[in-house]
This record gives C-alpha cells, structure tokens and sequence, in this order.
C-alpha cells in the first residue's frame, strides 16, 4: 500500500527524497516494513500545502469539518484489528492496549471533536464616558476563537494512534490545517491515519505526514516559514530547542514534555488501591509514559508494608511477548533505550538505592526488555529521583508527615500528573492543591477526558484535551462595537 512507503503532502502519496529506512518491532527485533525518509525540502513543501490550504478549510463551516472527523473515526474502527497489530509492531505494545488504549482512543477522539462547540462568547456592555476617542456610548464586545494557522504536530512514540489524533483533531476542528511529524520509531500507524482521513474527505493539503529518522525533518517541521504554531509530545530536552526555534518566530506552542510524577500515599490509603495505580508504571506501555506515578511517596508508618505489596504485585506481572494474552509488560521501544534504563537502575545501585525486585534483564531470546525494577532506600538528591527514567523503574522515598510529603512531592524539575491516596478526603484534597503539577489524582491513575492536561515547570507549556484543546489551537480575537 502508499500509505506505509510514501509521504502524505498535498493530498498525494510522494516518493521520499531521503528512501527509506527501517521500522523495528521491539519485540522480535524483526523489520515491521520500510518507512519514508524526508527531505528539509519535502517538509517545507508540506508546510506550504498546508499554508495554501488553510484559507480554505478555515472558512469551511464547522459542521462540515466536524461530518470528516466523524467519518474518520467510523473508518478507523472499521479497520480496528489491521490497525492495532501494526500498532503492537511498531510501538510493542500489547495487543490489548494497542486495541484500546490506541487505536480505539485515537477513534475516540476524532469523535470527541466531532461535536460542533461556539467559538463567540459575548462580553457584557460597558458605558463609555465622552473622551479623546469619542462621545459617551455603550460598548458591545465579542471574545472570538480563530484558527493560528498551519499547525507543526511533533508525535511520541509510545502512543502512534492516540497521540497524533489527540493533536490532529481538534487542530482541524478549530479550522486549522497541520503537518504531522511522527517519531521516527512508529510512523507507519499515522500513514494509516492519513489514509482514513484522505477517504473521509479532507480536502488537498489539510492533513500532511512527513517522517524521517534524522533530526532535520523535525527541524523543519518546525523552522518553517509556513508553521504558525508546534504542538509538541517528547522530551523536555527536545521541547528546550524547539522553543527557542518558536520564540525566534513568535510562533504559538504546545509542549507536553517529561514528567517525574509524584505518588504521596499517607498511613490511612488504601495500600491495595495504592499499589494497583502505582503499577500501571510497570505494566502500561512498560512504563514509557509521562503520567506514571513513578516517585513513591509513603508514609513511614505504611512504608514496608506498601514496599512488600509493590514487590510482590511485580512477581505477578509477566513479561514476554505482547501477542499472547497473558503478556503484561511488553518491550520498550528500542534497544538504546532498554540500555539507558539498564544503567540508570545500576546508577541507582551506586547511590545507594535497594533493589527490591527486578533489577536484571528478563531471560528472554529476543526483544527490548527490561525487568520491572523497584528501588527502596533512595533519598531526594539520587538522580534515579530526579530524572525521567521513562521506563518500568519505581523509587520509593518515606516521608513523617503532611508538610514533608508537600516538600517532596513539589522538589522536582518536572509537574505533570502528580497522585495523592489517602482515606482522609479532605487532606487528599488539601494536599492536591498545594502540588505543583498540572494534574492530580486523588486516590486513583484514572483519567476525566474533559480535565485540561499539561504541566507546570519542566513538564511543559499550555493545555489540551477536552474543550481546551480547542483553545490551544486558536487565537482570541476581540471584536468591540458601539451599542
């Protein structure tokens, strides 16, 4: 098929200037298929058909981009199990999550902006006194949503289904037309996506997807004339750069970057509860993903019991291969990644941390993995605690009381999603607004899909999902007029 060798620019499937290179299951180390290289050039080419396109598709009416995304999702579920085993390929996740918690939420959320929402809000009157600019009068105003324009979306590769939809829908709902950069590790999902796009109906040059495994196709998806604005999921390392490129522009962005998120579990949580949201880090996408409760924070009094149940809820997690159904824990994407894992646990083990399970390679012929690892005796200044791991890797911190807890949680660079358990509704609570982190949970890793989500400090810039999704991609215009 052109959807998996060529790239999408302008409504046509192009030869990539670069060839191509290989897309590896971390699985089986085996090649998935051939993905396209692109050109700076090429880039720039689909940043201009974007451009090109946008007066178009800005002034098309709602409800007609609302009818595309809606037949998008239709024919993204219609083709949900082709999807999800290109998806469990190309990321190694298991065929459950790349089910559900790809394919299915990508579908989801082209659905989600699919419902037509106002973009006018009107002001109330205000009563003018005669002045330099005129006589007394009653002002009328209007706060009004546009498009920013051509929108670069930068993708992760723990999520190729979920994550671009999450930026390419309500992007073209706001009326805005996008180049889709994937990671360089699984693109091949967002070829599909494009092609379910392409038979809904969007129009030449709306939808773009260039990828490419060297740098400089993402420089210039984001150095271009063209791009208005950079919706960006990955490192903060990489979003630094891409903001410094932005800030030169003045163009808009959307940064979700790294998180190091704190679990604070005080002596009256529900140790059970606890552990089962505390897991997902081991088990979801082994780990690679921002949001995990990875820094656990417990209460001295609860501190052994809760390092016990950790440990032992791990010895239940069977690591092997994503297709069999008792797989829990896949692979992580990539051999370099599984290496730099691997040595930030025996970094871990030089400052002094303990391994309490895991720690070692899974005995396993083939594949990416890494063992569920948790770290207990570790203090607040090991780098283990302070940087992103990324991976299946848990350290564990006590703490006395309710201030401690408070002092720890909030000494970390990063403030994505930080979890609170407790039986005391009302310190969850309390303890909840004094983090600084752009989410929390109290007492559960669930998710609210109409909650804002983004990070404060390293974790990133502005907010997305939901509603307010629609106000990232979009620039507030007012319009004043006299009554």
């Amino acid at each position: 098929m052109t959807d998996g060798r060529r790239l999408f620019i302008g409504g046509s499937w192009v030869e990539p200037d670069g060839g191509h290179y290989d897309v590896v299951d971390p699985a089986t180390e085996e090649v998935v298929g051939p993905a396209p290289e692109a050109s700076r050039a090429q880039v720039h080419e689909a940043a201009a058909a974007a451009r090109a396109a946008f007066p178009g598709w800005s002034r098309t009416a709602p409800e007609e981009r609302a009818g595309i995304l809606r037949r998008a999702a239709g024919l993204i579920l219609r083709d949900l199990v082709p999807h999800a085993e290109l998806a469990r390929a190309e990321s190694g996740a298991t065929t459950a999550t790349a089910r559900g918690m790809q394919v299915g939420v990508a579908a989801a959320r082209f659905r989600r902006y699919a419902r037509v929402e106002p973009v006018e809000q009107a002001l109330p009157p205000q009563i003018n006194e005669a002045g330099p600019f005129g006589g007394a009068a009653v002002m009328g105003a209007l706060a009004l949503r546009q498009p920013v324009g051509v929108v670069s979306c930068i993708t992760s590769y723990n999520n190729p289904w979920a994550n671009p939809a999450g930026k390419i829908a309500p992007a073209l709902a706001m009326g805005n037309t996008v180049v889709v950069k994937p990671a360089p590790q699984d693109p091949l999902s967002v070829y599909r996506m494009a092609r379910a796009l392409e038979e809904a109906g969007v129009p030449p040059g709306v939808v773009n997807v260039v990828s490419g495994s060297r740098a400089e196709v993402g420089e210039a998806a984001v150095d271009s004339d063209d791009v208005d604005m950079v919706s960006f999921t990955g490192s903060t390392a990489v979003g630094r750069r891409i903001a410094e490129v932005c800030g030169r522009g003045m163009k808009r962005q959307l940064m979700e970057l790294g998180g190091k998120g704190a679990a604070v579990v005080f002596e009256d949580a529900d140790l059970g509860s606890a552990v089962r949201g505390i897991g997902t880090t081991f088990s979801f996408y082994s780990g690679q993903i921002c949001t995990a409760p990875t820094r656990v924070l417990v209460q001295r009094a609860v501190h052994d019991p809760l390092v016990a149940r950790l440990a032992d809820y791990m010895g239940h997690l069977t690591v092997g291969d994503p297709r069999a159904e008792d797989t829990v824990v896949g692979p992580v994407i990539s051999a370099a990644h599984r290496d730099r894992i691997e040595a930030y646990v025996e970094l871990g083990r030089k400052e002094g941390a303990r391994v309490v399970a895991g720690g070692g390679r899974p005995p396993l012929d083939r594949g990416f993995y890494v063992a569920p690892t948790l770290l207990a005796d570790c203090t607040p200044d090991m780098r283990v605690v302070r940087e992103e791991i990324f991976g299946p890797v848990v350290v564990v911190l006590p703490f006395d009381d309710e201030e401690e807890a408070v002092a720890l949680a909030n000494d970390s660079d990063y403030g994505l999603i930080d979890y609170v358990w407790s039986a005391d509704v009302a310190r969850a609570f309390r303890v909840a607004r004094r983090l600084r982190a752009g989410g929390v949970g109290v007492n559960t890793v669930g998710r609210n899909m109409e909650a804002p989500f983004g990070g404060f400090k390293q974790s990133g810039v502005g907010r997305d999902v939901g509603s307010y999704a629609l106000h990232a991609y979009s620039e507030l215009q007012s319009i004043v007029w006299p009554g």
